[in-house]
């Protein structure tokens, strides 16, 4: 494989997995190095073949662990293997390409199953255009790696069972899912009901499916969306919309939104990130910005007052306003009259802030990080952008933001994009693709650092 088709299958096909990758160079290589090895600083280094004379730098803002090396070897190896067929029809091919992709998957999810996971995600996938009685059937399977059913009979593999039709209503894949044994035969129907309190990395709406899929167990769910995750260790590890796989690396995007500042909070980070999981899962959409510290005041230029649920970004604004409120273009401005003349709670009962008036009173002073998930995703989800201060106080919630002059992007991408100024904004596409944007200085735009979903 030449150089430009190597670099191009691994842009395509396997940098979309990790959040944050791209190839930032090009290093001298001997036959002595391997196709797939950890480099300085966190890289990881490509080539096709042991032969080639140079390899491929990949670089992302955290060091590559071990086991994502270990997933990209295994890709890179399927791929080029399915090289030596030279196979030109692109429908084919992709399908391969998927499959290649699929198989190193479950190689790095499982020792003992990966055959096993992979006809379970096959079989599932047979599911994603099918209805049952006029809908979109959802499932649950969870493949436990350490059990060994008693009663291996062909009536009780997954084959079978998921190739009919009663199996759309067996399970929802949130709540309930079939149990597998490592060979794919049933050993139990495992109801996730909300028990004690464990850490997972997951879509709300999934948090007890995750629950149950621990050290041994890896569940695979099928939604009615289409969309299909897989899960270990409670958390979410891949899943694949619109057919596309994507590797979620929740600690990288975490710390992204640090925006390489210390100020920030871990705590606040991550219910940031948790939140434009489930809006990206709910298929809502949003726009969600996490300010730099001292950037407040500057973001309340593109904020309409009517939009603050916060006493404090009130009375900036109110400032701000005053100013604007004497110079001579504004002399006969009634809007400012009224901001001007107001206190806060006297300003939220005007008949244009209904909206802020119930969130005030919802919200109930609490931060971003101290409500409860679901009210986080459902501020989210409203039309408009959601802006957090460094602190976590929520400052707006559905705000129409006034767009920098010039921008061609779409409502929500602009928004975004001319609120990136100020720290790290969110955007969350219908379709679920989150996407993250700050602001280079140098280039005097902002600049995407992440793309997952």
């Amino acid at each position: 494989m030449e150089r430009q088709e190597f670099e191009n299958v691994v842009t395509e096909l396997v940098l979309p997995l990790f959040t944050g990758s791209q190839i930032v160079d090009v290093e001298e290589s001997t036959a002595r190095d391997s196709e797939v090895a950890q480099g300085n600083g966190g890289t990881v280094l490509l080539k096709a073949h042991r032969s080639d004379d140079y390899r491929l730098v990949v670089k992302r803002s955290q060091p590559f662990k071990s086991n994502e090396i270990a997933l990209i070897k295994s890709i890179l190896q399927e791929l080029m293997m399915i090289n030596e067929f030279k196979i030109s029809e692109s429908t084919y091919l992709q399908r391969m390409h998927t499959t290649a992709i699929e198989k190193a998957i479950c190689n790095s999810l499982s020792d003992t199953a990966s055959e096993t996971l992979l006809g379970i995600i096959n079989h599932l996938g047979m599911w994603v255009d099918r209805t049952y009685e006029g809908r979109k059937a959802s499932f649950g399977v969870v493949l436990n790696e350490g059990v060994t059913s008693s009663k291996q009979s062909p009536n009780l593999h997954y084959t079978a069972i998921l190739q009919s039709d009663f199996s759309a209503v067996l399970s929802d894949g949130k709540t309930s899912s079939l149990e597998v044994d490592k060979d794919g035969y049933v050993l139990n129907h495992a109801i996730m009901t909300r028990g004690k309190a464990m850490p997972t990395v997951c879509p709300f709406d999934l948090t007890n499916f995750a629950k149950f899929c621990n050290e041994k167990r890896i569940g695979v769910s099928l939604l009615e969306s289409g969309d299909m995750l897989v899960f270990k260790n409670r958390e979410l590890m891949f899943a694949k919309r619109r057919g596309i796989w994507n590797s979620y690396s929740h600690e990288e995007i975490v710390q992204l939104l640090s925006n390489r500042t210390a100020h920030t909070v871990k705590e606040i980070r991550r219910a940031i990130y948790l939140t434009a999981l489930d809006v990206s899962f709910a298929g809502a959409g949003g726009c969600l910005v996490y300010l730099n510290k001292d950037k407040s005041e500057d973001v309340l230029s593109h904020i309409n007052a009517y939009d603050i649920i916060s006493q404090k970004h009130f009375d900036l604004k109110k400032q701000l306003e005053k100013e604007e409120a004497g110079k001579l273009y504004n002399i006969d401005n009634q809007e400012y009259e009224k901001i001007l003349n107001s206190e806060f709670k006297d300003f939220l009962n005007d008949p244009n802030c209904v909206k802020s008036a119930t969130l005030v009173q919802i919200i109930g002073g609490k931060k971003f990080h101290e409500l409860d998930r679901k009210l986080r995703e459902e501020i989210v989800g409203m039309d408009g952008a959601t802006i957090i201060d460094y602190d976590g106080t929520i400052i707006a919630t559905g705000a129409i933001v006034k767009i920098e002059a010039g921008s061609t992007a779409g409502g929500r991408l602009a928004a975004t994009k001319t609120l990136a100024r100020y720290g790290v904004a969110l955007k969350i596409s219908t379709d679920g693709i989150i996407q993250g944007f700050n602001y280079d200085k140098k280039a005097f735009r902002a600049r995407p650092i992440f793309t997952v979903g």
